[in-house]
């Protein structure tokens, strides 16, 4: 992959490669217009292809923020079309690398050394590159080391670029404008900590530490005196992305105990720990024959609040969702209602909310579930396909849900496709109080 020499960094540079952008897309829809004019069975297949290529070609050269946004929704299947989802996927460990010369300034600039006096040996081609920073392997005193370095001006330009993705999110994806201003500090403050990498060398330490003892899961080392705030080093660990090690056609077994260190990893961190690895991808996660897995990248950690978590996962045990008033209280301290809302709105909503819990909670509802059933995605899938097309939800003046449901949301629709992807049949492993009292009676 082409080397990348350097990154716009000041706001006018990336205000104007924004614009530029924008310019392409303009001509793309220019282009869809007149063939649809010609053709009116022209599809907008093709728009949407020319339309992720151009964003996804300057949101990597632009890095940071704007990049990781692409990744977020691009784990997303029913927010956008599959050629966004594509191409916005390579986000997630195949951005353009930066040069030599620019990893060299970074170390001089943290260290006041080059890499080469740092280590042992140090191989100045990235390995991978993605939407924060990109990974170098290292050695030092016999041990393969993973380098992770940050890419310059990202932290400075977070708020700037979030601005600027906030309208094309709004024209060219249909979200709404209200949900995305009420999350933008949500999603701010969370890209800040990921590019503090103090920050993330800590959480590294203690969440690894927390869960070393869950089977089948491998956590590196990390090694504060080779670390800085831009530059991040730990063990290298062996193993491949999902994607590769599914190419190598493992059998179902392994596929379910891989599963089931994922949902295990998860069950632990939020009802025990109550943070979470809140970036729930497979460039994250490195998988191996034998059906153990390595766990990287703590930079984006959901710190989960007890009102939330209390009200929140209330909502997963079938029992509170027929206490009407139970829910309806819930569902005004998790801001899925609000006060202005008619008694028509609050019919409306509540039956809304209410199936969207039955579906993303059936993996909770029974002792082991089957992640390879396709029938239970699709139906996900309908309801979404379905609740984007919902007006009242489109045009309303208010965001529904709690900000702090964002990253939660997005932490199990992560871990959902990727046990999805595996075929995974896990035993799904939960506390005691979100089990219903129905289900522990006998028949």
């Amino acid at each position: 992959m082409k080397e990348q020499q350097s990154i716009p960094t000041s706001k006018v540079a990336r205000a104007t490669k924004f614009v530029k952008t924008g310019v392409k897309i303009g001509g793309n829809y220019l282009k869809y217009n007149v063939k649809k004019f010609v053709d009116s069975s022209t599809t907008k297949d093709e728009l949407h292809t020319d339309n992720a290529t151009d964003i996804y070609d300057s949101l990597s050269e632009l890095k940071g923020s704007a990049l990781k946004v692409a990744q977020m929704l691009s784990m997303d299947r029913n927010v956008l079309p599959r050629a966004y989802v594509d191409r916005f996927q390579m986000s997630q460990y195949s951005a353009p690398p930066l040069s030599g010369p620019l990893v060299v300034k970074t170390f001089k600039n943290y260290f006041g050394k080059t890499p080469g006096e740092l280590f042992d040996t140090f191989e100045m081609s990235a390995v991978n590159a993605a939407s924060i920073g990109q990974v170098h392997l290292a050695t030092k005193d016999g041990k393969k080391l993973a380098v992770k370095i940050q890419y310059p001006g990202v932290a400075n330009s977070i708020s700037s670029d979030l601005k600027m993705v906030k309208p094309m999110a709004v024209r060219l994806f249909g979200l709404n404008e209200n949900d995305i201003e009420r999350y933008m500090g949500e999603v701010e403050s969370k890209l800040l900590e990921e590019t503090d990498y103090d920050l993330e060398l800590k959480r590294s330490i203690e969440i690894s530490e927390a869960c070393a003892n869950i089977p089948n899961l491998l956590f590196p080392r990390y090694y504060a005196e080779l670390s800085a705030s831009r530059i991040l080093t730990m063990d290298w660990l062996d193993g491949k992305h999902m994607k590769d090690f599914l190419l190598t056609n493992p059998s179902q077994e392994i596929r379910n105990q891989i599963g089931q260190s994922l949902w295990d990893f998860y069950d632990f961190q939020v009802h025990q720990l109550r943070q979470v690895h809140a970036d729930p991808h497979p460039g994250n996660f490195l998988m191996r024959a034998d059906g153990t897995m390595g766990v990287i990248d703590f930079g984006c950690v959901k710190v989960i609040p007890d009102f939330f978590y209390d009200n929140y996962f209330a909502l997963i045990n079938p029992d509170t969702v027929e206490d009407e008033a139970r829910t309806e209280e819930i569902f005004y301290n998790l801001e899925f209602l609000v006060e202005s809302d008619t008694s028509a709105d609050k019919r409306m909503f509540s039956d809304l909310f209410k199936t969207m819990i039955g579906l993303l909670g059936k993996p909770f509802a029974v002792d082991e579930f089957d992640f390879g059933d396709e029938t239970y995605f699709d139906s996900v899938y309908k309801f979404a396909d379905e609740l984007a097309k919902v007006e009242e939800l489109k045009n309303s003046k208010v965001a529904r849900g709690s900000q702090h449901g964002l990253y939660i949301n997005r932490t199990y629709f992560g871990l959902y496709s990727m046990l999805n992807e595996l075929k995974a049949k896990v035993v799904t492993h939960k506390p005691a109080w979100l089990v219903s009292n129905k289900a522990a009676q006998p028949a």
